[in-house]
């Protein structure tokens, strides 16, 4: 037995089962290389392979079109124009649309974690009856295309909105109906993020404290402030990035007004035609995206090693006292009236039909092709388009996705951190560019693409895959890795140890990770715009063109398809919380 021991630890050290030693070789002939050596050799390998897939598929469908159209426009006669970025950025309109641009996301970002902060709070602590129900409910809004979002707005604080009809008073076309229209929208970033962890967070650390004779605000800020301090940095850089590249709710609330950078770039590609100027602005969103993509990276980085987590399921119970009671029903009131509400106005105009309450907007979205040229299909066919352009993205997101998440399940250099930003750039490029980058660069041979369905799920799949590494990577780590080492050991092959070791403990996670792909696809807005045909519009794009003509029937059935849109997106995250059992990612 004495002799046994050192074998054992030099075996675990290794990072090997507890197996005899093999023979070493001795000679002039030996390998010089450790068995530790060969196996970090063979895991980077390994990790490369993985990395081909997304690597391949990120420079192609994204960087490729991206510097496609950066490059049309600050070129003109084989000459670089770079001159036209300083003549830009020093344009004073330009100046205010960055300056909009930054303080209104800051604006937005500060008010969306005083609001949903005590909702993490709540979520994380307390038990009580429909929680479930009610997380999915206030995660539908973060799904829905921001078209969607801006409509739910619209007819809240618009023309003929509850807000008008009660008070007399609208909101829409000033910044404030941005601003709670963003909060809409990402509450559930924080939600999740933040909630996710504090959920996991041993109480009895801060009750020793409270033992040891600290107040209860002094205990909470010198143990759990410091722990959520990571995920209340990142959630909050995340709704700094979405905001900060918002484009439906902008387009929709702001009117001729306000532009964000993302508006700017859309008008001066699709309106002005302005291709110098709109690659500046991209390339001045690209760097600012990029730094908070930075920032995001380190601060998920610290959370993931600095604390020591237990199962969510032991740190919930029922409020005690008046002042948690208070709290729970504080949250549910600002989750129904930020979130609720608009979604209930948003079925209701869908019903107040010209003949009184019913289904004539639905009604008229099966006839055929209307005679301003708006469609040259029945609008419903939008919904068929969209759930099968959704599917098909979803297994192309699932694919390079779930390939990516297995190459950084175990923690590398900055190679692989930096794989890791180039998946999370889709979420802050700008979409608009995006769409307009692949109508340029895949139009010849062989991939001339511009006339195949195919496009479309493949720009949905670019949105979708950063929520399928999202849901998968922190199950992935949760994988003994010395359940995969006993099995190569065994005899199996890199393959067949996945097949048989991670997938059966990574299936629910898998299809959390597709539906959530699925319902991030149907959303998609930004570049579908561009590529979605005439005779087969998706739905967010179908809303936005009945929301751009006149009329009262034209507003009706926008309101009617997002109706529709928002009962299937929610449908999806409710299934999606009935087969969720991990609650440690971002998403």
């Amino acid at each position: 037995m004495v002799l046994a021991r050192p074998v054992k630890r030099r075996e675990r050290d290794a990072g090997a089962p507890d197996v005899p030693d093999a023979p070493r070789a001795v000679g002039p002939g030996a390998s010089k290389a450790s068995p530790r050596r060969r196996a970090d050799l063979r895991g980077a390998a390994l990790r490369l392979a993985l990395m081909a897939v997304p690597t391949a598929f990120f420079a192609l469908f994204f960087l490729y079109p991206v510097a496609a159209i950066v490059a049309r426009g600050l070129r003109d006669g084989g000459q670089w124009r770079l001159g036209r970025a300083g003549e830009v950025l020093t344009d004073p309109a330009v100046l205010d649309i960055l300056w909009f641009t930054g303080w209104q996301a800051a604006a937005s970002t500060a008010l969306t974690l005083a609001v949903a902060l005590p909702g993490a709070y709540v979520f994380a602590r307390f038990a009580f009856p429909g929680k479930r129900l009610l997380r999915a409910v206030v995660t539908v809004p973060f799904v829905l295309p921001t078209v969607v979002a801006g409509s739910a707005f619209l007819a809240l604080l618009g023309h003929g909105g509850l807000l008008e009809r009660l008070w007399g008073v609208r909101l829409d076309t000033t910044v404030w109906s941005i601003l709670l229209a963003h909060v809409f929208f990402n509450y559930a970033v924080v939600v999740r993020t933040v909630g996710g962890l504090w959920a996991q967070l041993d109480p009895r650390q801060e009750e020793a404290a409270r033992v040891l004779g600290a107040s209860r605000l002094a205990a909470w800020r010198r143990v759990t402030l410091p722990a959520l301090a990571p995920a209340v940095a990142a959630a909050a850089l995340m709704v700094f990035l979405f905001t900060f590249t918002s484009f439906g709710v902008v387009q929709i609330l702001g009117g001729p007004r306000y532009a964000t950078l993302e508006v700017a770039i859309y008008r001066e590609t699709a309106q002005l035609l302005d291709l110098p100027t709109a690659a500046v602005l991209t390339l001045v969103q690209f760097a600012a995206v990029a730094a908070v993509l930075g920032l995001h990276a380190w601060t998920v980085r610290r959370r993931e090693g600095a604390l020591k987590l237990v199962d969510p399921e032991r740190t919930a119970r029922r409020p005690q006292g008046p002042a948690q009671w208070a709290l729970l029903w504080g949250v549910l009131a600002s989750v129904a009236l930020l979130i609720l509400l608009p979604l209930a106005v948003l079925v209701e105009r869908s019903l107040d039909a010209p003949g009184g309450y019913g289904l004539g907007y639905y009604r008229a979205l099966q006839s055929a092709a209307d005679s301003g040229g708006t469609f040259f299909v029945a609008p419903m066919e939008a919904v068929w388009n969209s759930l099968r352009y959704a599917a098909v993205a979803a297994v192309f997101a699932l694919v390079v996705g779930g390939l990516a998440a297995a190459a950084l399940t175990r923690k590398a250099g900055r190679l692989v951190r930096g794989f890791d930003a180039l998946l999370m750039l889709p979420l802050g490029t700008s979409a608009v560019t995006v769409g307009f980058g692949f109508l340029i660069a895949l139009d010849e041979p062989p991939l001339d693409l511009r006339a195949s369905w195919i496009l479309v799920p493949l720009a949905q799949a670019l949105v979708g895959v950063p929520f399928v590494v999202r849901t998968m990577l922190p199950v992935l780590r949760a994988v003994d890795h010395r359940l995969r080492e006993a099995a190569a050991v065994l005899g199996a092959s890199p393959l067949r140890a996945w097949r048989e070791v991670d997938l059966p403990m990574v299936a629910r996670a898998l299809g959390v990770a597709a539906g959530f792909a699925f319902a991030v696809s149907l959303g998609e807005f930004g570049a579908t715009v561009f590529i979605a045909r005439p005779d087969h519009p998706t739905l967010p794009v179908a809303v936005a063109r009945f929301l751009g003509r006149a009329g009262q029937l034209n507003y009706g059935q926008a309101m009617a398809l997002s109706t529709i849109l928002m009962l299937v997106c929610a449908a999806s995250l409710l299934l999606l919380e009935r087969i969720r059992t991990d609650r440690s990612g971002e998403f």
